[in-house]
Order: structure tokens, then sequence, then C-alpha cells
């Protein structure tokens, strides 16, 4: 039976070491990884485990990036990527070139398998599905958090992530554009869709973002007072 999971949000944000200092201080996490390929991107970043899934934080190092034109959209931090995994890749390509949906980036790492979508043609937020060998364990191995992950994981005060909240300007268009990408049928009131282990909502707004993460695990601010932690809402 194919499945795709949520696996990593990503934020953007002027100053990486301060927003990983945050979710450290908040909510435990700890470094797995700082990737040295994302600086072809002219990026650097950060990966934190939260129980299997990830939070990632990037930062530009130079002018003229993706993630500095986000910035400058926000008009600061905020989300950036929704990161999905997926053990049927091929099937959601076929959906994505039925769609006219461009590929952004796509890579072959060793079998792992990156493909990134336009969010011009998405709307919402960058949407990745990747392909990772070995993935069906979610205690197994995942490349973008380099290769000792489990070591750095730390659950005591949030162990995953449940759901996600995208932000665009035409919920309805983005959010039909997703669940045809996803293969996952909206919720009857348009605005939501259910993966396998998270649940995708919409919000209309001003700017196309990822706009709030809900987290579970004892510590999980509770949704009457979440936490923005480098733009982006947190809560349970």
């Amino acid at each position: 039976m194919s499945w795709i999971r949520l696996r990593q949000v990503a934020l953007v944000a002027h100053d990486l070491d301060a927003v990983v200092g945050a979710l450290h201080e908040r909510f435990g996490l700890e470094v797995a990884f700082n990737d040295p390929a994302v600086a072809s991107f002219g990026l650097r970043n950060a990966v934190l485990p939260i129980g299997t899934q990830f939070i990632e934080v990037v930062s530009p190092v130079r002018d003229g990036t993706a993630g500095g034109r986000q910035l400058q959209r926000l008009g600061g931090d905020g989300g950036y990527m929704v990161i999905c995994h997926t053990d049927q890749q091929p099937t959601v390509r076929s959906r994505v070139d039925d769609l006219g949906v461009r590929v952004a980036f796509e890579h072959d790492d060793h079998g792992y398998r990156i493909m990134q979508l336009h969010p011009g043609d998405t709307g919402g937020s960058f949407l990745e599905v990747d392909y990772q060998p070995g993935g069906d364990d979610p205690h197994g191995p995942w490349m973008p958090a380099g290769p000792s992950w489990q070591s750095a994981a730390r659950t005591h005060i949030v162990d995953g992530i449940c759901g996600v909240t995208v932000q665009s300007p035409r919920l309805g268009h983005t959010a039909a554009r997703w669940s045809a990408i996803l293969g996952s049928p909206l919720a009857a009131d348009g605005a939501s869709l259910q993966l396998d282990n998270a649940v995708v909502r919409f919000v209309e707004g001003p700017v196309d973002s990822l706009v709030a993460v809900q987290v579970t695990g004892p510590g999980a601010p509770p949704a009457d007072a979440p936490v923005v932690i480098g733009g982006v809402t947190f809560h349970s």
C-alpha cells in the first residue's frame, strides 16, 4: 500500500542561529545536521529532528536566492517549505506532469530522489515530494538529516508534527492543486487534506507561505497559547 507522509518543514530566517536557539530553548530540539550541499542554493541550514520528522531552518548567505526573496515577500522570517516523503514518487511525478506543474529542482543522490515543485504552480509554499531508499521505517534513513540523525532526536517536550497550515491568496486554487498533486482528497470544507501522518490546512492570506505547524508531545504549546518561532506559529 502506497503512502505519502509529512516528513519535514522548512523555515527561512535572517539569523539562522537565533531561530535554531529558540527551537532548542522552547522545544529541546538539537541540530542533527548542517548540509553543505545547500550552499549551491546560496543558503546555510540546520536540520533538527522532532520525533521521526524534521524542522529545517535555512538562511541566505548571498543575494539573489529563493530564500532571500521569500524573506522579502514576508517582510521577515517565516515558513518556506513543506517536504513530503513517499514510496511512490513516480506516481506523484506523473500527476505533476499531467497538471503541468513545473519541477523547480530534482536530483538523485545515491537513490535519494528529491522533487521540488515550482511554488508559482503549486501556490502556498515550496512543496517537495521525495523518495528515500529504506524509508518505510520512520526511524530509518533520511538523507537531508545526515547519517546519524537518530542520535540527535529529543522527544521529552515535543515528539512529532501532526499538521501544517499553508497560506495563499488563492485558497481554493491552492488547496485543489495540492490535493491533485498529493493524491489526497480535500475535506468537505475544501480547506484541508489528510496525509498518512498529518493534516495540511489551507487559509487565505496575502502571501504564499507555510504559516503554522501543529506539534505533538507533553510540552506542545496549547492551541490557545501558541508560540511563534522564526515567524511560524507552533501549536498543539
